[in-house]
Formats: C-alpha cells, sequence, structure tokens
C-alpha cells in the first residue's frame, strides 16, 4: 500500500536516485533546475511515496517569484519506473496542491505536460507574460491559481525566491 508523507532527511539518498533514472543526468540542465538551484524547497512542501519502505515518487515545490506575485515552481515529480501508470504521481500532485493551498499559497506553476496537469487545473491562461531563465516550450509552462487572482499581473522572468541552502560554517584552527 503506498503511503503518502513529508519527506525526510533520510530519503535525500533513494530520491535522488530515483530522480537519476526518471530524468537521467540532464535533469542538472533543465531551465526549471536554474530556479531551484542554491534554494532550499519550501517548508512541508516535499513529499515522497513510499511502498513497503521503498520510496516510488516524490514531488516538491519551491518558492518562485512571477514577477511582483510570489508563487510556487513545482517540480521535478517522479515515480519509479516500474510503478509508472499506477496513480501514484497524480495522487502526490493532488497532494501536494491541497497543501500550498492549506499554507496560504496564491499559486503554483510549473514547466510540464499540459494534458498530464491540466485535470489538476493547470492551464497556460494566466502565464503568458512569464518566461523561464532559460529555453522552455512556451505552451508547457502552466499555472494554477490556489486563490481567485493568484496570478493576475504575473509577469516577467521567473526567480528564484525563498530562502537560500545553507553549508555548515568550518570552524576555525
Amino acid at each position: 500500500m503506498i503511503a503518502i508523507r513529508t519527506e525526510q532527511t533520510t530519503d535525500v539518498a533513494a530520491r535522488e536516485a530515483l530522480l537519476d533514472e526518471a530524468y537521467g543526468p540532464s535533469r542538472f540542465r533543465k531551465t526549471s533546475e536554474k530556479i531551484r538551484r542554491g534554494r532550499q524547497p519550501a517548508d512541508g512542501l516535499t513529499l515522497v511515496a513510499i511502498d513497503g519502505g521503498r520510496i516510488v515518487g516524490t514531488i516538491r515545490l519551491w518558492h518562485a517569484a512571477c514577477g511582483e506575485r510570489p508563487a510556487l515552481l513545482l517540480g521535478p515529480v517522479a515515480v519509479a519506473c516500474d510503478r509508472q501508470g499506477e496513480g501514484i504521481g497524480a495522487s502526490l500532485v493532488s497532494r501536494a496542491v491541497d497543501l500550498a493551498r492549506s499554507h496560504g499559497h496564491r499559486a503554483i506553476v510549473l514547466v510540464g505536460d499540459a494534458a498530464y496537469y491540466g485535470r489538476f487545473g493547470f492551464t497556460t491562461e494566466k502565464t503568458g507574460a512569464l518566461a523561464m531563465p532559460g529555453p522552455f516550450e512556451r505552451h508547457r509552462l502552466l499555472g494554477l491559481e490556489l486563490v481567485p487572482g493568484g496570478l493576475d499581473g504575473a509577469a516577467g522572468v521567473i526567480a528564484a525566491a525563498g530562502r537560500p541552502v545553507t553549508k555548515p560554517r568550518r570552524k576555525a584552527a
């Protein structure tokens, strides 16, 4: 049975292996990665799907700025190759959207397949004035308002927001 829970520090290695399996080494060259790089994901919005102690799915949300409008950037989402088609990804997206809404966030943006993400309410309706900080396919830049007007006036290049990753300080000798 699949359980979805907040990611824990002990999940990092398994999550990274799953992302490597799903996306390969090119995942670090994706334009969305430029926004995520050097930032911490949004608190409480990193989820894993577990089955029998094995991580079979992952999703993360990150703080982003859509011009003057705050939003979350969804991604990456990955499901183990041998578990695709079971609804694990859809369960992760649904749970992440619900949590983002309950945490008071106003909107989510992502780069993804409109046919897949459309069932959760993501559209291109309010992303036409937005751009990514690198190559992207305009028809794949999708948004979801969690509150009415959450993306009104969103324009410009989507940028990183939120807390930077902190590195431990080295003690002076």
